[in-house]
Formats: C-alpha cells, structure tokens, sequence
C-alpha cells in the first residue's frame, strides 16, 4: 500500500473514531448554501491551424470561461455535535453561451464526509484534483491563457472515485491528500489517480507544493498533458499594492510514445497590481520547455479585472504565444496551435457575476 492510501486510511480511522464519541442527533443543526458564477465575453484568436490542411484562420467567438469557469453548486453542512460535522458539495461547470455542461450536470464535484476541527475533513465521491491548486499561485487565477496554456490542461481535470483528506490548519500549514480508485477488475493501476498538495499560508506570504500522478487505461504514463506524473512548487508575495508569483513545474511521462515529449519543463513569473480596490492590473509570463525535439514556447499575456461590486467584474485580456521551430502552442489552451515555428495571438473581455 503507497504512503498516500496509508495516511487516507489513517485519517479515516481517526474521523470514524470520533463519530463513535457523538451524543444523540436530536439537536444536529443543518444548512445548505447555493452558490455560483455566470461568465461570458468575446474572444478573437489569429492563426488556428487545420491539423489536416495546414491552412492557419482566425476565429471570433462569444466565448465563456475564459476567465474562470461558470458553475453552479449546493454545499451543505449538518452539526453532528462532539466538534464533528456530515459535509456535501454538489457542483457543476457549464457553458454559459450554450446553457450545456458538455458531461454529467455534477461534472466538478459531488461528494460528502464527515469534518473535524480537530481531525479534518475526510470526505468520498468526485472532486476537482488537488493540482488545481495552481490556481492560487497563478497570477491569472487559471484563465485560459495561463498556467494551464502551454501544458494543454493538464492540471484542470477533476477525479473520480475520489477518497480525500484535508488536515486542519496548523498554524498556517494545510495538507490535501486524494486517492482516486481506478476500479479496474484485477488492476490497482488502470485509471488510477493519486494527489499531494501541501501549503503554507500566512500574512502576505503564500507557498504551495503539488505532487499529482495520473494514469491511463492501461496503467501508464503515456501522454505528459493529460496522463502523466506532476510536481509543482511555487508562492506569492505580497508588497504594498502589488502581488508578485512565480512558479515551476515539472512534467514526465515515461511510456509516451516515440517522438512525443516524455519530460516538460514549465515556469512562470508574474505580477497583479491593484490599482484601485475595484481595479486590477495583471501581467504574467510563461515559458515551457519539451524534450524529444519537441521545442519550446513562450507566452505573454497582460489583463485587467474591473469591479462594479462585489459579485459582478469585468474583464479584459491579451497575450500571444512565439514558438519555437519544433514547438506549436496554442495562446489560448482550447483551440489548436499555429504550426510549428509560428505565433499565435488571442484576446478576450466579457463579464462575471458569482452568487
């Protein structure tokens, strides 16, 4: 048994263990909160290439999550009593341009546990995987021209089948275990999803490591942007009015196939300003590196995010991506490079509203 099912496992323990200690659940108290976010804009975006004919066409599009994603979602919480809690959260993503969510309605997270100030939270179901926890040290926040661009999405997908731990916080320190079941008859292996994230958080500093692997059908680590083995580590800094990033990720993927990158190197540095309370300045850059010839590539991108309140903000971005002659990047990581060699521009602004 691996060090992260072991330290699951312990942790379950623990939970169950103090269940075994509550009163009766006459005077349990419960709530359930709704909660969400609409986002929708305009986006053009210069030379997509044809993978069949090699021509490059530009595209505009109403266009939505590109600053972050729209969901809707129900979390709930019961007082067990004795410190202890039963947790749920139900979430899902959609298109706010088309009213669809393109998967199961629950495509983001749909869970429930039990959760201890004391113990933590050990909770079972569907959840988003901890490397998306880049997030917090991106100074886009994972928009789609970001920290996700130029490894293709790798540190976006969710897991299923998820058994999960978080600790409580000690004294700033957090740590996030998951363990996503393959469930593969006569393999432990197969589909096989396992997570570590660890973070430090106190007054202006912030510090997260993330260790994540993913495994295909067969077990393997086949492809290094969507089944492959993940380590990041990375902070911000904040200084006066300015909050400063900067990250570095390491990819590899053993069995990919001849030809196809077995290792990506990926850093990014950056920068939010606030000059405003309701307006902030964003400039960011990221660079990625691909072995097996597969070249490298650079993305730019500056932004602005404008509140009218709150709960509703404007947006605006713009970027572009220069590769080099093996490389074809995309500026925007959902749609297709310019070709190898060639650079590709995109922009986009619309607004947000969460609930």
């Amino acid at each position: 048994m691996n060090t992260h099912s072991k330290t699951t496992l312990a942790a379950a323990a623990a939970l169950l263990a103090a269940a075994g200690t509550l009163p009766g659940a006459a005077h349990a108290q419960s709530n359930v909160t709704l909660y969400g976010r609409v986002v929708a804009g305009v986006e053009y975006i210069n030379k997509i290439a044809d993978p069949t004919t090699g021509q490059t066409h530009s595209l505009t599009r109403a266009a939505d999550n590109q600053w972050g994603t729209s969901m809707i979602g129900f979390r709930g919480k019961e007082d067990l009593g004795g410190g202890l809690s039963a947790v749920f959260n139900l979430e899902g993503g959609f298109s706010a341009t088309k009213g669809t969510t393109g998967s199961a309605f629950f495509n983001r997270r749909s869970l429930v546990g039990l959760s201890s100030a004391s113990w933590g939270t050990l909770v079972v179901g569907k959840n988003l995987f901890n490397s998306n926890d880049v997030w917090n040290i991106d100074p886009t926040g994972q928009q789609f021209m970001s920290s996700a661009t130029l490894v293709r999405g790798r540190n976006w997908p969710g897991v299923n089948n998820v058994i999960e731990y978080t600790t409580p916080n000690f004294g700033g320190f957090t740590a996030n275990v998951q363990v996503g079941m393959g469930e593969q008859p006569g393999s432990n292996k197969q589909l096989r999803n396992e997570g570590l994230s660890l973070a430090y958080a106190a007054n202006d500093l912030e510090v997260r490591a993330m260790l994540n692997s993913r495994r295909d059908a067969n077990g393997n680590y086949s492809d290094a942007y969507a089944y492959s083995k993940d380590a990041i580590l990375g902070g911000t800094y904040r200084i006066g009015a300015a909050k400063l990033f900067a990250a570095y990720e390491a990819i590899s993927a053993p069995d990919a196939a001849a030809g196809a990158p077995s290792k990506l190197k990926h850093g990014w540095l950056g920068v939010r300003y606030d000059v405003t309370p309701a307006l902030t300045l964003i400039g960011a850059g990221y660079r990625v590196s691909a072995n097996r010839g597969n070249g490298n590539a650079t993305l730019l991108m500056v932004g602005a995010d404008y509140y009218l309140s709150k709960r509703t903000f404007l947006y605006a971005s713009l970027g572009g991506v220069n590769n080099s002659s093996t490389a074809n990047y995309a500026a925007d990581v959902t749609v297709n490079g310019p070709g190898a060699g060639a650079s590709q521009r995109a922009m986009y602004f619309g607004m947000g509203h969460s609930f």
